[in-house]
């Protein structure tokens, strides 16, 4: 009796090179390899064909492009077998192709389909924009799905969140008479320098700078103004997690509004990211200057006020009362921040119109990650520069 021995097992770098090629082409008659693939790498490659197998375009109906079929058992065996076949970050990928390319969104909404899938930021911005049509036997599944995200999400950025503003606010509330180890050097020296006596070259300080210690009262307010159409997906889920972080710190009054061509304050649910993210409704038009004429309300103490536009700056409102408010905010002390977006996928499409407006204005939009977001935040707090990445 005969074994089959695969290329991978021959240890020949030329037929593993082969088997690869094999893989990626896809095994018709035209790719050229002549390698035959069996056992675990036929498996990955039936894997690869149910998805990749007829071309790039999505298609539906009768023709579609690949073998998983219209029904959920199908779909989820597929889910399982690549999660077996291949590493996490390639099956977000996977997935997000069988959505895009396969019209698979509708299979989401049965319980069996999502409870095989790898959860991300992505499949949450999907759940959310099929929230309306989902039925119930779904809801209580898919709030599972998205409370596993938001969960991984704030285990990932809360504590460094936390850390880097509570050092910004401490650092705002400059003090006169500083404890020794609370005095802010930079800023004392500079304060001093024309008290510098050459002859001993050195600075006799007459008044000391120092940082003061956040209390537990109030000390900024953060709104986050969120645009909620189909395309700030990620953003949305991104936004929501840091604004209950934000909301859990007692020195910081944060607000959470999302719009479309309406605007919805979330600021009550900010305990629950969950609840919030449940509140949204992706998709729709944009309404920027309804939303900013909202947070522009419910602005109080101007000069401790930190906005901030989370939008790819289409506007379906009146463009120029949009760019008014803006320059009033700053005009009466607001810190104004625009981003872009708010994840990791880059920049999106974006209004390069309005983007240029609002930097004339001294506001520049520019796309942020996760891990930035929370420098982003302090230097707003201590208003300072901005740390704007150099591929905004």
């Amino acid at each position: 009796m005969t074994t089959e021995t695969t290329p991978a097992e021959t240890g020949d770098p030329a037929h593993e090179r082969l088997r690869r090629w094999r893989l990626v082409l896809g095994g018709d008659q035209a790719d050229g390899t002549g390698c035959a693939l069996s056992g675990r790498d036929a498996a990955m490659d039936g894997t690869l064909t149910a998805l990749y197998g007829k071309g790039d375009r999505p298609q539906t109906g009768r023709d579609r492009s690949a073998g998983l079929g219209a029904s959920a058992p199908s779909v989820a065996r597929w889910l399982g077998d690549i999660r077996t076949y291949f590493p996490s970050s390639v099956v977000q990928v996977m997935q997000r192709d069988a959505i895009d390319r396969l019209g698979l969104a509708a299979l989401l909404l049965e319980p069996e389909m999502l409870e095989a899938v790898e959860a991300d930021v992505h499949l949450v911005g999907t759940l959310l924009s099929l929230n309306k049509a989902m039925p119930e036997t779904t809801k209580e599944t898919a709030r599972a799905v998205v409370r596993k995200v938001v969960e991984d999400l704030e285990k990932r950025l809360a504590t460094r969140t936390r850390a880097t503003l509570t050092g910004a606010l401490d650092r705002s509330a400059r003090i006169s008479r500083p404890r020794h180890h609370d005095i802010d050097w930079n800023r004392t020296i500079a304060a001093n320098l024309k008290h510098y006596l050459p002859e001993y070259r050195t600075i006799v300080p007459e008044r000391l700078i120092g940082y003061g210690r956040a209390a537990q009262s109030v000390k900024k307010e953060v709104i986050l103004c969120i645009d909620q159409s189909g395309s700030m997906a990620a953003s949305v889920v991104y936004a929501s997690v840091f604004g209950a972080v934000l909301a859990s710190m007692r020195s910081i009054s944060t607000r959470l509004v999302v719009f479309d061509t309406a605007v919805v304050d979330l600021t009550d649910q900010l305990d629950d990211p969950v609840d919030v993210l449940f509140g949204t409704q992706l998709g729709g038009g944009t309404d920027i200057n309804r939303a900013l004429a909202y947070c522009q309300s419910q602005i109080t103490r101007p000069a401790e006020t930190v906005v901030v536009l989370i939008s790819d700056l289409y506007e379906g409102g009146i463009r120029n009362e949009m760019l008014k408010r803006v320059a009033a905010m700053k005009a009466s002390g607001v810190q104004f921040v625009a981003l872009l977006a708010l994840s990791d996928e880059g920049a999106p499409a974006y209004d390069r119109e309005h983007a240029a407006a609002l930097g004339a204005l001294g506001a520049p939009a520019f796309a942020c990650t996760p891990d930035l977001f929370p420098e982003v935040m302090a230097a707003a707090i201590e208003k300072r520069p901005l740390p704007i990445p150099d591929t905004a």
